[in-house]
């Protein structure tokens, strides 16, 4: 059997983390995570079996989307699929954060459902 890719979890509240590392586990993912753009940054450079990125787009210092911007500086990380998870939920945020290079948007509170659809068809 394939070794299933993780799921990175990159934000900058410990509660969305836990909240969304219980839902991914209980649904089978592996995840790790970063409190910041940076440390995701750092954690992609070093972990290949990353296969995809939940990125919260509001955080401090390097913001999600200066994040995918790096990512897609780097040809080792541009092809890693980036899921915006933000509380930026009115019109004309989802169009940016696809616009920024995301493959897909959930807004929190977190539709785990639609979440879970994303993650199949990009893992």
């Amino acid at each position: 059997m394939e070794t299933q890719k993780k799921v990175l979890i990159i934000d900058d509240d410990n509660r969305n983390i836990f909240a969304l590392k219980a839902v991914l586990k209980a649904k089978g993912y592996q995840c790790v995570a970063a409190m910041s753009g940076e440390e995701g940054l750092q954690l992609l450079e070093s972990s290949p079996d990353i296969g995809v990125v939940l990125m919260d787009m509001m955080m401090p210092g390097m913001d999600g989307y200066q994040a995918i911007a790096k990512m897609g500086e780097c040809e080792d990380l541009k092809e890693i699929p980036v899921i915006a998870v933000t509380a930026q939920a009115m019109v004309g945020d989802r169009e940016r954060c696809l616009d920024a290079g995301a493959v897909g948007y959930v807004s929190k509170p977190i539709n785990v459902d639609l979440l879970n659809e994303l993650l199949i068809k990009y893992i």
